[in-house]
């Protein structure tokens, strides 16, 4: 599937996108413009920001890199399109999860409308809420599809003290795997019925990064992670850790798609490089 527009279509065809997301209600000039030099460094990386019209001339007048704009507002959404945003997105629910806010797959699917006739063909992402039944995950992604989204976002389990459960497994390839299951669960069982590309979010690192577009996503969202980072060294240092992830795992794609392993060898045979 061709997305609208040409950079954005560049970054989910080279199936190692990066999708470095400020926080849908982080107003922190400081630390967006960090964030954003920080990613602008690496092919096919975005940034996710506020759904603010000043923020997004601020970031567009100081950085070439693509940016998106998140909100479950449709006037936010095409306000921030007429302020120079590339693409926007629905999702990024964790703020209202506090809350005790959940959208239902009509909801969602009615805001998607709304978002759809006031931006024309501009690229829309739609975040798959986590705690929709599998299969009604699987629908809202199809009639998504039909309406004419361009990406979908899958994300994990919300958890309150998710911070004391990464203490608890720091560094572990446990840790790095179980946050994130839910979000690359979705993603396989939807990147089977959509031909949307498919970003899979939530405590996603570089681990367990390249599990991500095994299971059928075009590339990764990554957030709180950065935030945490006290300074542009340190946020870039992390991103540089999943870009190199995602880069090694289309060098081991790439030899898979050439002549050893298009040969006619057995099995048996292929084993024994």
């Amino acid at each position: 599937m061709n997305l609208f527009n040409t950079k954005v279509n560049e970054i989910f065809q080279s199936k190692s996108a990066i999708k470095v997301i400020t926080g849908i209600n982080n107003s922190n000039i400081d630390q967006i413009l960090k964030i954003t030099k920080a990613a602008e460094q690496y092919p096919y990386t975005y940034v996710d920001i506020i759904a603010n019209t000043n923020i997004v001339r601020l970031v567009k007048s100081v950085s070439p890199i693509t940016v998106c704009v998140s909100s479950i507002n449709p006037i936010d959404l095409y306000n921030c399109v007429l302020a120079g945003a590339d693409l926007v997105e629905i999702g990024n629910f964790d703020p209202f999860y506090k809350k005790g806010l959940y959208f239902s797959s009509s909801d969602i699917l009615e805001i998607a409308k709304k978002v759809k006739f006031l931006v024309g063909n501009i690229d829309i992402c739609v975040t798959i809420p986590y705690y929709l039944p599998l299969k009604d995950q699987i629908n809202l992604a199809q009639d998504l599809e039909k309406l004419g989204v361009s990406l979908l976002q899958t994300e994990s389990l919300f958890i309150k003290n998710k911070k004391y459960i990464s203490d608890l497994y720091k560094d572990s390839i446990y840790e790095s795997i179980s946050l994130a299951a839910l979000s690359f669960l979705s993603t396989y069982a939807i990147s089977k019925q959509v031909e949307v590309p498919i970003i899979a979010s939530s405590s996603v690192s570089s681990l367990s990064s390249p599990l991500a577009i095994f299971f059928g996503a075009s590339g990764v969202g990554i957030g709180s992670c950065i935030r945490q980072k006290n300074n542009i060294f340190q946020m870039s240092a992390y991103i540089n850790e999943i870009y190199r992830s995602l880069s090694s795992l289309g060098s081991i794609n790439s030899i898979e798609g050439g002549s050893y392993f298009n040969s006619s060898r057995t099995p048996k045979e292929k084993l024994k490089i």
